[in-house]
C-alpha cells in the first residue's frame, strides 16, 4: 500500500499530536482527560479543519470502527484533491456511538464531510502502524512496536478494547472496563 503525499505528512504530524496529549509536565497519563477537554470544544476546533487537521482529528482518536479495511487504505493512497467526503464511505468505516454526536458537529461545516474522511484515515494510520513509515524503521529493529506504545500510553493498568475489534466484550470484567473507558472518554471520572 502507498500513502499519498498528504497522508505521509499528516500521520506524523497526527501521531505527534497525540503524542502531546499522553503525558503532563509530571509524566502522568493525562490522555482521556486532554481528549474529553478537547472533544468539549469540537464546536471551536472545527474552525482549524483545513489548517490544522490533525489538531481537530484527534478529538475522533479511538473512535472509528474499520470494516472494510481495502476501502479506507484506497482512500489513503488518494492525492488531497481526490479524497471523498465521508458519506461515501460510511459502508466502510463506521462511528462509535460516542463519536456520533463529534461527527454531526463537523458535518455541519462547508469542509466537514472530506475531513471527516481525513480523520478516518488518520486514526486508521495510527491503528495500523504496518503501513506507516515507522514500520520500516521497526522492522530494522530501531523502533518500538505499536503494542509498547499503547502500553505506555496506558501505564495506568488500562486494557483498552479495540474500537476496531468486530466482537463485543467477552465477559463481565471487560464488559465493565469497556463501560468505565467510555465514560472517562466522555470526561467523566473513573471509579477505580
Amino acid at each position: 500500500m502507498k500513502l499519498s503525499p498528504y497522508f505521509q505528512d499528516l500521520r506524523s504530524a497526527y501521531q505527534a499530536e497525540l503524542d502531546d496529549l499522553v503525558s503532563d509536565s509530571e509524566g502522568n497519563d493525562v490522555l482521556r482527560k486532554r481528549l474529553a477537554e478537547k472533544r468539549n470544544e469540537i464546536a471551536f476546533l472545527v474552525q482549524m479543519m483545513e489548517l490544522a487537521p490533525e489538531m481537530v482529528a484527534v478529538v475522533f482518536h479511538r473512535g472509528f470502527r474499520f470494516v472494510k479495511p481495502a476501502a479506507v487504505e484506497h482512500l489513503l493512497g488518494l492525492p488531497v484533491d481526490d479524497l471523498p467526503e465521508w458519506h461515501s464511505l460510511t459502508h466502510a468505516i463506521t462511528l462509535e456511538p460516542w463519536a456520533a454526536s463529534l461527527a454531526e458537529t463537523v458535518l455541519r461545516e462547508p469542509q466537514g464531510a472530506r475531513f471527516l474522511a481525513v480523520a478516518a484515515g488518520l486514526e486508521y494510520l495510527q491503528q495500523h502502524a504496518r503501513m506507516a513509515p515507522a514500520a520500516a524503521s521497526h522492522a530494522d529493529g530501531d523502533g518500538e512496536s505499536d503494542d509498547a506504545e499503547d502500553a505506555a500510553e496506558h501505564d495506568d493498568g488500562y486494557d483498552a478494547l479495540s474500537a476496531d475489534d468486530a466482537a463485543d466484550p467477552k465477559n463481565n470484567r471487560s464488559r465493565e472496563e469497556a463501560s468505565s473507558n467510555w465514560l472517562s472518554d466522555v470526561g467523566f471520572d473513573r471509579k477505580d
